[in-house]
């Protein structure tokens, strides 16, 4: 049985292959499996980049194998590698995780002064309206700083993403200019999704890019897509799973998104 909270205040649809392509409205989040899988190191998906972009042109996720992190920006599709050099990624290539979203912001706002990340998250939460289950996040600005990482391309037999993350590449980058993206979830939705915030960032040269573990900002603006619905592909083999559950994978969660 789904998690009650789920049921009130984010609905949630699981999705198989022969619903893909059907029509979709504004202010939905699609999601390509879920973070469970991932963690158990379900890292060949069924998903191609170019049906992932009938959902979406912004978003967040990885490539099969585990092989870089994703950013979606204006409907193209990029790549950073374990570096966080960036590349834009084929439609034929494969995802095992991602979650996107048409973007159409309904909040438009202007993020002052200079910020570190969890100061930023704080003027976020208050900008996103009460009651908001879950919300898509695009940030444009300076950076003084962006701290973020990368995994190395993985091969069978997989092991599972806590390990993996052992072997992160953990980067700045310096004075730059570009976009953080991203989106906040529930705490309960952890098993899904990543409860909390879930960002990645790429640059105006579209060049770095990469996980965001942490940053300093100075000036951003800030659009926001409150939503409330989320459909989720669920590969063959791979099951919704109960939100309910999420303290059982909140360790693993934040060692997966924050270390480093």
């Amino acid at each position: 049985m789904l998690d009650e909270r789920w049921i009130r205040s984010l609905h949630v649809e699981a999705l198989r292959e022969e619903e893909l392509h059907a029509e979709r409205e504004a202010h939905v989040l699609f999601q390509a499996s879920t973070i469970a899988a991932l963690l158990e190191g379900a890292y060949d998906g069924d998903l191609s980049f170019a049906e992932l972009a009938e959902h979406g042109d912004l978003g967040l996720g990885t490539l099969n194998g585990l092989d870089g992190e994703m950013i979606a920006l204006d409907g193209r599709f990029y790549r950073a590698d374990v570096d966080g050099r960036v590349g834009e990624i084929d439609g034929a290539v494969r995802t095992p995780f991602a979650v996107v979203t048409r973007f159409e912001p309904t909040v438009d706002a202007l993020i002052e002064g200079r910020l570190d990340h969890e100061e930023l998250l704080g003027r976020l939460d208050a900008l996103i309206p009460a009651g908001t289950p879950s919300c898509a996040i695009r940030l444009d600005g300076h950076f003084d700083l962006v701290r973020a990482r990368s995994v190395p391309g993985q091969r069978p037999p997989y092991r599972p993403l806590a390990e993996v993350v052992g072997e992160q590449h953990v980067f700045e980058l310096a004075d730059v200019s570009g976009t953080m993206l991203g989106f906040r979830f529930p705490d309960y939705a952890e098993g899904i999704e990543v409860g909390g915030f879930h960002l990645h960032f790429i640059d105006d040269a579209r060049e770095r890019g990469g996980h965001v573990l942490g940053s300093r900002s100075n000036g951003l603006r800030a659009r926001l897509d409150p939503s409330s619905d989320l459909h989720v592909e669920l590969p063959p083999g791979i099951a919704l799973g109960d939100p309910g559950l999420a303290a059982a994978t909140h360790a693993a969660v934040e060692l997966v998104e924050h270390s480093g």
